[in-house]
């Protein structure tokens, strides 16, 4: 368990908060949906406006057409059917067959190759088709309407009928059309093709327009079909974006309750890790105090009542099982320096077993080494390492209470850049859902430990930039396997000092 460190963690806890604002989350999803949807009906009025310009001037430009058209016409059948007609008739009468003729086939070879669906001229004074491309409606009367007499007073001007719309395109529907009609006066001209103030009748020019409307309200459909992908193409990205955001949120605001709770958990850790400092540095001289005065004891009651020696025998047993777990209490909460130098694992290691043979001979545990000779130097701090393997050792002994066998080897690793040391119990094993929790402070499952021994240990290795583990089964055993690194190729150490 490493050092607490209260004040980094309230930075780490706080930085983490920082980016869990829901408001301006909120705020950005708001604009940026409001900015899809603003950007979707400005692209309808574009294409409503394009259309619409496009449409205006597709009428200005076939009207402008149409009236070009009509004065052509003025002056063909002018000079080409009046004038003949007048010289040789007397008078233009289109009844005749002759005439009719003539006049149609001057105005079929100016319309030839032109967007021209009909041509109709009417009389200037009794609104009667005195010629049309279209046969059934000559001579009929009253067909002209306030378009005809406005050209009769000399004022040229147009007239559009359509229908249809965007939905047109829609299968089903009814096609679109639109025709224009114009209508200039016919009037009468000079030598010099120059047209005078005389009237003699109105001139129609139908133009069927309704391929290049349609042409328009295409162009209308594609450019809304384009906004429409576009901006669903915006709006899926966007999706993506919010449901990821709101995950990565969610995994925020769960990692800060999770931060809340271990600060929460350092909190009383430290305040309880203050506690035992304070109350295990009062209890360690009256307790050796209490430990010397029983082992005086006992020599002089074996002496004076021989048999009874037990009794102080059991303050001393207790006094230093006393002692070792208040050593415990303070390694943790006052941990010491870790001293770093170059040396071989097994050192440690073999002045535990010197150190527990008593006890493993006692208990009947046989005990199985295998270290390896070539294994390489590392950096460790051999006090520190011989605490871990004792505290591991010692509980091997307390899971074997009726023998068992030990196992301890030291090997490199496969990777070639650390050491490892295997400590293997034939003992009770550890449950399952103990194992996430057995290098947790004050965790025990033993009514006399203090829970502390493999946090030190955790602590210890850690420091040393390693790792410890173990697998277990229950009744048959545990085996944990402590890796540290080797120290770099280049590296010239003699002594480091590690400080939390």
């Amino acid at each position: 368990m490493p050092k607490l460190n209260l004040k980094g963690f309230w930075r780490a806890l706080k930085a983490r908060g920082a980016g869990d604002g829901l408001l301006p989350f909120a705020l950005v999803k708001y604009f940026a949906f409001t900015s899809l949807v603003i950007i979707l009906l400005a692209a309808f009025a574009l294409s409503w406006l394009i259309a619409d310009n496009a449409r205006t001037t597709l009428l200005r430009r076939s009207e402008a057409y149409s009236q070009l058209f009509a004065d052509n016409l003025n002056r063909q059948v002018f000079l080409q059917f009046v004038l003949p007609t007048v010289v040789r008739y007397g008078r233009i009468a289109i009844s005749n067959q002759r005439q009719y003729e003539s006049l149609d086939q001057i105005v079929k070879n100016l319309t030839r190759g032109m967007h021209i669906k009909a041509v109709t001229i009417y009389d200037s004074g009794d609104n009667i088709v005195a010629y049309s491309t279209v046969q059934p409606l000559m001579g009929r009367r009253g067909l002209g309407g306030l378009e005809y007499r406005k050209a009769a007073q000399g004022e040229k001007n147009s007239v559009v009928i359509s229908s249809g719309s965007i939905l047109s395109l829609l299968p089903g529907s009814d096609a679109i059309f639109c025709t224009m009609k114009t209508y200039v006066p016919f009037r009468q001209e000079t030598r010099l093709a120059e047209q005078t103030d005389d009237i003699m009748g109105v001139i129609e020019v139908e133009q069927d327009i309704s391929e290049d409307l349609h042409a328009i309200i295409v162009l209308q459909a594609k450019v809304i079909v384009l906004s429409l992908a576009i901006m669903s193409l915006l709006f899926a990205i966007l999706s993506m974006i919010v449901v990821k955001a709101n995950r990565v949120m969610a995994r925020r605001a769960e990692e800060r309750i999770r931060l809340e709770e271990e600060l929460n958990e350092v909190q009383r850790l430290a305040s309880l890790g203050k506690m035992v400092a304070s109350v295990s540095h009062e209890i360690k001289n009256p307790l050796g105090i209490v430990r010397s005065t029983a082992e005086i004891l006992v020599g002089r009651i074996s002496k004076l009542a021989p048999g009874n020696e037990r009794l102080a025998m059991i303050i001393v047993e207790e006094t230093t099982r006393l002692d070792r777990i208040v050593r415990e209490f303070l390694d943790f909460a006052r941990p010491r320096e870790t001293e770093m130098a170059l040396g071989q694992l097994q050192t440690p290691v073999e002045r535990v077993l010197r150190f527990l043979q008593s006890e493993l001979t006692r208990k009947e545990i046989e005990v199985d080494t295998e270290f390896a000779a070539d294994l390489p130097e590392i950096l460790l701090d051999s006090e520190h390492i011989y605490q871990v393997v004792l505290n591991i050792v010692f509980n091997a002994i307390q899971a074997m209470p009726r023998g068992g066998r030990l196992h301890l080897g030291t090997r490199l690793a496969p990777d070639g850049e650390s050491v490892t040391l295997s400590i293997t119990d034939t003992g009770c094993g550890i449950a399952p859902e103990a194992l996430s929790q057995i290098f947790t402070p004050f965790y025990t499952d033993k009514n006399r430990g203090s829970g502390l021994g493999l946090a030190i240990a955790y602590s210890i290795i850690e420091k040393h930039g390693g790792k410890i583990e173990v697998d277990s089964v229950v009744g048959a055993g545990s085996c944990f396997t402590i890796t540290l690194p080797l120290p770099p190729q280049d590296a010239e150490v003699s002594q480091v000092v590690v400080t939390d």
